[in-house]
């Protein structure tokens, strides 16, 4: 055979090779997004019968509102909490997503009720999770029905998100008061809250002094000002993240590191690698700063090398906990954020991040993690832990592992849905949801 000949038959059999690889790796997604109908179907029932058991209980005795929450699995009761409480957004925001995913008005009905019972929180000043409460709930009806309506509620939040913010540390503070002056604790949690923040700065630009309204901050830079210095600070040389920094507000300086949620504080506690990851994809989306889009690959490839990963890409509570309990709200937030990463990059780390999203979901959407019936209260996921260290939320359901698991389907569902180039692209389409 002559030399032509043979580099033909190479060519040929190369590009078969890349025929079935391309084959294999459509297998999953194809199988995921056969599934969707169905796993979209099932969540739908959950949250209407969830709906249904926690709409007596929104008020409490003394009347105040709450939401639910999780599922006390000991007592076999739902555990409805304050809307002041961290995650009362979730639960409203996964009833935007059902809406969304099945275009049932029911779900639309009842997402309004439980999300416009929140308002009082666009002035409540002594949480930084501000964000997840009013983003998560108004900042999705807001995407979704295409309405200004709840404008004013949110650019009041973040006002009141940068009460927090500490203007010689560049930080906002996490936990505490906002003028307690022995620590200033900041958490990898708060980078999911920076998107109320990116979109307030993007609203006060669209419209001339919509931003001294709120106290004239300038809400972007304070946004890219906290995750810069925590970049600085709070992640390992090789992209493993604390839990707690206590900075010194004379100084300036890191005086010292508190495990908080995780297993030790060298060790990197899931949850707070999944904000990370999610958090700086979120703030290259609306910068378009390379250095955030550089840092969220770094996060990622972490912890999908992670020696302790398990095969099917749901996170032990802690990286350093191996054949402890799973965390599959990690898993839900890592697989919502890699699909929009996936966006942002091409070649193999695209397929890469893509590959592994879609693996995470078709194992959080198998009965090992999928509920099928009422024993979690009709919560979606099981095995979530909240707070092992204090003995809090372990194995049990988690209100935004929802959220993320709904979240991450939706982007799925439009990424398959929408061609998009392989090139890397600096900015995200202008969808919430990805």
């Amino acid at each position: 055979m002559r030399p032509i000949a043979i580099a033909l038959c190479a060519t040929v059999v190369n590009g078969l090779s890349s025929v079935f690889a391309a084959t294999s790796e459509r297998a999953p997604e194809d199988e995921l997004l056969g599934k969707l109908p169905e796993i979209f179907a099932k969540s739908a029932e959950h949250y209407k019968a969830l709906d249904s058991a926690a709409t007596p209980l929104m008020k409490d005795e003394q009347g105040e509102f709450r939401t639910p929450h999780g599922w006390r699995i000991g007592k076999g009761e739902l555990d409805m909490r304050s809307i002041y409480w961290w995650t009362s957004g979730h639960f409203p925001g996964s009833l935007w997503y059902l809406y969304e995913a099945t275009g049932d008005a029911f779900l639309k009905e009842r997402a309004t009720a439980w999300t416009e019972i929140l308002a009082p929180v666009a002035t409540y000043k002594d949480n930084h999770d501000v964000g997840f409460m009013m983003y998560c709930s108004y900042g999705n009806a807001r995407r979704i029905l295409k309405t200004d309506k709840y404008d004013a509620l949110l650019m009041q939040t973040a006002s009141t998100l940068c009460k927090r913010y500490h203007e010689g540390l560049g930080l906002i503070r996490s936990w505490g008061k906002t003028d307690e002056k022995a620590n200033f604790l900041v958490i990898p949690d708060n980078l999911m809250n920076l998107e109320l923040l990116e979109w307030a700065g993007s609203e006060s630009k669209k419209e001339k002094g919509k931003g001294k309204k709120y106290g004239g901050v300038d809400f972007g830079k304070v946004a890219m000002s906290h995750a810069d210095v925590t970049m600085k600070h709070h992640y390992r040389p090789d992209g493993g993240c604390y839990h707690v920094l206590d900075y010194d507000q004379e100084t300036k300086q890191v005086k010292g590191i508190q495990r908080g949620q995780g297993a030790s504080c060298e060790t990197a506690w899931s949850r707070g690698q999944s904000w990370s990851i999610y958090g700086y994809t979120m703030m290259y989306r609306s910068t378009g700063h390379v250095r955030y889009l550089d840092f969220a690959k770094k996060l990622a490839d972490f912890a999908i090398g992670h020696p302790n990963m398990p095969a099917d890409g749901i996170p032990y509570w802690d990286y350093g906990a191996p054949g402890e309990e799973r965390d599959s709200s990690a898993g839900s937030c890592m697989a919502s954020a890699l699909l929009e990463l996936s966006q942002y990059v091409g070649g193999a780390d695209r397929a890469r991040y893509r590959a592994f999203a879609v693996k995470q979901l078709l194992a959080l959407a198998s009965p090992e993690y999928f509920s099928e019936g009422g024993e979690i209260g009709h919560f979606l996921l099981k095995h979530g832990v909240g707070h092992k260290p204090g003995k809090s939320e372990i194995d049990t359901p988690l209100d935004y592992g929802d959220y993320y698991f709904l979240e991450a389907l939706l982007r799925f569902r439009e990424l398959k849905a929408v061609a998009r180039p392989a090139a890397t692209v600096c900015r995200a389409p202008a969808a919430h949801h990805l």
